[in-house]
């Protein structure tokens, strides 16, 4: 390879990188605002009138509802991403999110216009549910798919990164409202508003950005052969279904604890069981999002370094150690408790979010892989994150106690590490469409495993 050409694939890949993470931030800001509006206002808003308690639990529900979406919006973007390329369902799946977040902020609320206020509300969050869902597959295989095989561990971290960069921007936009602009009152009046409008600006920049990317060289390669899968979700299910399932209860380990933070619950629970200030709680999950974001990047470069799997194993042994403690941390030491729990509970989900992408993309073959690493990533967050905190509110209402909320996270925290014991680590594995038969087989502990030094081969050639 010459200078020249060295320079602009480096030149490229920063590209890459800076479309793929502003891209997904903007997603998860605009799917994350919800979530933190959930957990503050919309029960008053919109479902007052089932009761305090009732309305807090239909806020979270809603919360929940949209993730039932993302398989049918994973469905949809992972078929015609494979058909039509990545590039096209990134910009397509970046506008629906921005027009349904924008629009969610001109609602009219409960005492405005009655039933039909939670009704639009709900409809916008399944639009948001459809974008998140095919979002994510598209972003991380351009990211995979353009790096070198011995870096893309953290090449996969780049639009990993999206998701705590999107949940500071939106914690933060929602502490400048509730702390400075629209403190009190105006806050529930008009100031809730003011995030979701926003989203239009951030919606024009992103799609400039997006639009000005390459495609995926594998995917580019597999349409100039024209061995696009006519029916890539068959394919999928027919022949790699228990490995959609594993790899999704790997992500069920992270999206479960996850949630607690993101989905709104530990926000909630600090403020009105902890009697914490808003604006303070607020500012405490920014700190948790700058945590997961470094934590998530260390995890990127871990995974090209000891490989995905130990990465993985390393980040449940800590989830595990403290899902009892973080709710301990809150009770008994109040603000400076909550930021301890929050520093351990985002170390622990950056080294279970970080190599995610990474291996993803390596254990499915390359003419379904955007069906693949869409779907599973769709069905574990149904699985873990989509009814987190509205399960973690039930049991604490019918226990009065964070124990079973831990518990429940523990539980999940281990489906997780057992799942990521039964898959291999793919490191370096080529992921054009000539090692099509080499992808298909062995990504499972219960299926042999590719020629001994195959891949070792491939990997050390790429160094």
């Amino acid at each position: 390879m010459t200078t020249s050409s060295a320079a602009g694939k480096r030149a490229s890949q920063r590209r890459i990188a800076f479309a793929t993470i502003i891209g997904t931030t903007i997603e998860w800001y605009d799917f994350f605002i919800y979530a933190t509006s959930a957990g503050l206002v919309f029960a008053q808003l919109f479902f007052e009138p089932a009761g305090k308690e009732i309305a807090l639990l239909l806020s979270f529900a809603t919360v929940g509802i949209s993730f039932l979406f993302r398989p049918l919006g994973a469905f949809l973007a992972g078929h015609f991403g494979d058909v039509i390329g990545r590039r096209a369902m990134l910009v397509v799946t970046l506008v629906l999110m921005g027009v349904a977040t924008t629009l969610i902020g001109t609602l009219p609320t409960y005492s405005q216009i009655g039933i039909t206020a939670p009704i639009l509300l709900l409809l916008l969050r399944i639009l948001q549910g459809l974008s998140a869902g095919g979002e994510w597959g598209g972003a991380v295989l351009m990211a995979v798919e353009h790096a070198p095989a011995d870096r893309r561990g953290r090449a996969g971290s780049w639009p990993q990164l999206g998701v705590p960069l999107g949940f500071l921007l939106a914690s933060g936009m929602t502490a400048l409202m509730t702390g400075v602009i629209s403190p009190g009152e105006a806050y529930l009046q008009w100031g809730w508003r003011v995030p979701f409008l926003v989203s239009i600006v951030l919606i024009v920049v992103g799609f400039v950005i997006r639009r000005s990317v390459e495609e995926s060289p594998v995917f580019a390669e597999i349409a100039e052969r024209g061995k696009q899968a006519g029916l890539p979700i068959v394919t999928l299910f027919r022949r790699h279904w228990h490995l959609v399932l594993l790899a999704a209860l790997v992500f069920v380990g992270n999206g479960t604890l996850g949630y607690m933070t993101t989905g709104g619950f530990l926000n909630s629970y600090a403020i009105s069981v902890g009697h914490l200030e808003t604006t303070s709680v607020l500012l405490a999950a920014v700190f948790a999002a700058v945590v997961w974001f470094f934590s998530t990047l260390l995890a990127g470069y871990l995974a090209d370094a000891i490989g995905r799997r130990s990465t993985f194993l390393i980040g449940f042994g800590l989830q595990a150690v403290i899902v009892f403690p973080v709710f301990w941390l809150v009770d008994a030491g109040g603000l400076p408790g909550l930021y301890v729990a929050l520093l351990l509970i985002s170390t622990g989900l950056g080294l279970t979010y970080g190599p995610l992408a990474a291996w993803y993309a390596e254990i499915f073959p390359a003419s379904i892989r955007f069906s693949g690493v869409s779907i599973t990533y769709a069905i574990g967050a149904v699985l873990g994150g989509a009814f987190a905190p509205m399960i973690a509110q039930m049991l604490l209402g019918a226990t009065g106690t964070t124990a079973a909320v831990s518990a429940y996270l523990l539980l999940a925290t281990l489906l997780g590490a057992g799942a990521t014991l039964c898959l291999r680590d793919r490191r370096g594995i080529a992921l054009g469409p000539d090692n099509e038969d080499e992808q298909a087989v062995g990504a499972t502990v219960f299926a042999s495993a590719a020629p001994a030094g195959e891949v070792a081969g491939q990997f050390a050639g790429t160094r």
